[in-house]
Formats: C-alpha cells, sequence, structure tokens
C-alpha cells in the first residue's frame, strides 16, 4: 500500500488502537490519513500546522491528539477528530525541534538542535524536565520505563542516558567517529543499540554506557538512519540506500533484506498499532505500508536458534554515574532558527489536553 503524500516527509506515526496514520511534511502540513487492506488510503485532514518544515509527528492523549514540532521552534497539539488546533506553544525549546518520543500515557519527550532534551507532563500541564544533554541536533531518543531513564542520541557521536527521578544527566559516552542517528533497546533492556552515519551499529550494554562493547559493521557504508525494534533478538534497520533489513543481535548478523523503499534513504520506521504494516517513509515523498507477515515470511523460518551468548558485561542499572563532558568535536549540524524559551508559555501548553 503506497500514499503519495506530495512533499518530502520528514516523519509519521501510526494512531495507538485505530487505522490511522499522521505524517509531518518539509512545507509545515500535517496529514492525516486511514488507510484498510485492498482499499485506498482515505486523507481525513490536511492542515498547514508550521510556518516551516513538520519534522516531528507522535499522537498523544490515547490518540486524541497530534502533537508536532517544528524548526520554528513551536509544538502543536491538533485534535485529530475536527483538526482544530487544541494548544500552540511558541516557544517550545530555544531552538529547532527535531523530535518527539512518547514516554508514558501523559508523558512525551522533545529534542532539539543544540542538544537540549525536554519532557512535558501532561497532567502537570508543563515542561517538568529539561537536560542540555548534547552539543548537537537530538537525532532520536528512547524511554527505559523500568529505570526512568531516557536515552538520546546526537549528531555529536554521543549516547547520553538522562535520569528522571533525578533530574540529571546521569551519563554521556565517549564521543565515536559517527554521528549516532537511530537508537533501541533490546535483549530486555540490557543492550542499547545505535545506528551511525557510517552504517555500524553500536551495541552498548546497559550500566556501561561510556563506550560501546561491539559493533557490527556489515551494513556499512550505507548510514542506517532508522531501527525499529522488532523482538528482543530482531531489530529492522532503514538505511541510505534504501534498503530495510531484519538484523540479529548477537548473534549479529543480516538475516535478510525484507524491502526496499526506493533508492533514497529510509528516515522512518513505524508498526500500525496491530503490527499488521510496517510503515516507511523516504526522499521519495512516498508513505509506504508494507504488510509485515509477508515480509518476514521465510525470515522466521530461516533464523537460526544459535545458542545463547553469554554477556561477559555486568548489567547493573546504574554503574555509570560520571558526569557528562563537553567536548570541542564538531560534526554536521542541521539549520536551526533559534527562539528565546518561555517558561509562561512552557506552563500552559497542556491546558486543554
Amino acid at each position: 500500500m503506497e500514499i503519495n503524500l506530495g512533499k518530502l516527509p520528514f516523519d509519521f506515526d501510526f494512531h495507538p488502537t485505530s487505522p490511522l496514520v499522521s505524517a509531518g511534511l518539509i512545507n509545515g502540513e500535517l496529514l492525516l490519513y486511514r488507510y484498510a487492506t485492498d482499499l485506498q488510503p482515505q486523507r481525513l485532514l490536511e492542515i498547514r500546522a508550521h510556518s516551516e518544515s513538520c519534522r516531528a509527528v507522535r499522537f498523544v492523549d490515547g490518540g486524541r491528539a497530534i502533537l508536532t514540532g517544528s524548526p520554528d521552534c513551536s509544538i502543536l497539539a491538533t485534535d485529530v477528530e475536527t483538526g482544530s488546533t487544541i494548544a500552540r506553544l511558541e516557544d517550545a525549546h530555544g531552538a529547532a525541534v527535531n523530535r518527539l518520543v512518547n514516554l508514558t500515557e501523559t508523558t512525551i519527550a522533545s529534542g532539539d538542535d543544540e542538544g537540549c532534551i525536554k519532557v512535558w507532563d501532561t497532567r502537570q500541564r508543563c515542561c517538568c524536565h529539561s537536560f542540555d544533554a548534547h552539543e548537537e541536533y537530538i537525532s532520536d531518543m528512547t524511554f527505559a520505563s523500568d529505570s526512568m531513564k531516557l536515552l538520546g542520541t546526537s549528531g555529536d557521536g554521543t549516547l547520553s542516558v538522562c535520569n528522571l527521578r533525578r533530574n540529571k544527566v546521569q551519563i554521556r559516552s565517549e564521543f565515536s567517529e559517527d554521528e549516532l542517528l537511530s537508537v533501541v533497546l533490546m535483549k530486555n533492556g540490557r543492550k542499547v543499540i545505535c545506528g551511525t552515519q557510517t552504517g555500524s551499529l553500536l551495541l552498548y550494554s546497559w550500566g556501561h554506557f561510556k563506550d560501546c562493547s561491539d559493533r557490527f559493521i556489515n551494513l556499512c557504508p550505507n548510514s542506517v538512519d532508522a531501527l525499529l525494534k522488532l523482538d528482543e533478538d530482531r531489530v529492522i534497520t532503514g538505511s541510505e540506500n534504501g534498503l530495510i533489513s531484519l538484523v540479529g543481535i548477537l548473534p549479529n548478523k543480516i538475516i535478510q533484506p525484507v524491502a526496499e523503499h526506493s533508492e533514497f534513504p529510509v528516515e522512518r520506521l513505524a508498526f500500525s498499532c496491530d503490527r499488521q504494516f510496517l510503515g516507511s517513509i523516504s526522499h521519495d515523498q512516498m508513505l509506504k505500508l508494507w504488510d509485515l507477515n509477508e515480509l518476514l515470511e521465510g525470515g522466521t523460518n530461516n533464523l537460526e536458534r544459535e545458542a545463547s551468548v553469554s554477556d561477559s558485561d555486568s548489567d547493573e542499572m546504574d554503574m555509570d554515574v560520571e558526569s557528562p563532558k563537553k567536548s570541542s568535536k564538531g560534526t554536521k549540524k542541521k539549520v536551526a532558527k533559534k527562539r528565546h524559551d518561555s517558561n509562561n508559555a512552557s506552563s500552559s501548553f497542556f491546558v486543554d489536553l
């Protein structure tokens, strides 16, 4: 199933319970579609959400609202049913908002182009945490709910661990040679997998974040822009060459390529609410919905069940406790339209959610 979005998409998200998918475009538009097997997707909403591009999209509040983030430094909440604006925070960040991720039913995290990560509590209706975690743009984030830790990757080549209980950046990894572009938790939270600009997958052991414990280089030289966990042993990767692959973790191996979106980089991957479809976007302006069972047919049957590899690293949850160190290492940085933070605006953002 394919949806021609008409413009370059930056991000997309599936509704948590209904067959709906939203996409944010380079021209600032937010699109919402209803999809069904063997039927053409139906466009339900087309909204000019931002004056600049719509870089980040997430359903929140049980799917009743869509949050979008933009280089204009704003975060917008849009009603899914009516398309009307619920609230707009004009100065959510001091730089371009690059990523949004859901943490819990009532909290989300946002990351900007200057390395700042903020956590928003929809019940308290305010920004409850702010972390100066990195020196370059936030490329991706993931949440370890058991330990209340938010992990972020950045163009500065580091992985950060933000402790929400202690309200501080607990640790930041040593600088790698690559920009880190994507991150997932695997092996029941014992391993953190990061995709990089040169195509390596960096494996970090939980509690030992200073340096990676393993590297998987079989996807090189194509950057791994998107990672999506299939289960605790397998991850789906989206690469610069347009390939979507199924990769095993410990043992590390490419199980099989499962799809080719286009000749352009795969920017984002996501599962539909029932995991029937795998969604992907790229620079070809298409949102593609792949039947997941068809993609993995054969891949599951051919997956070798090798003996489990003992992990020599200790998996204590809080081994690294050092404060993050600043570095002068420079990497490519997205152009950001800077705005000054507005605390008053932040505190009233979720008043109507």
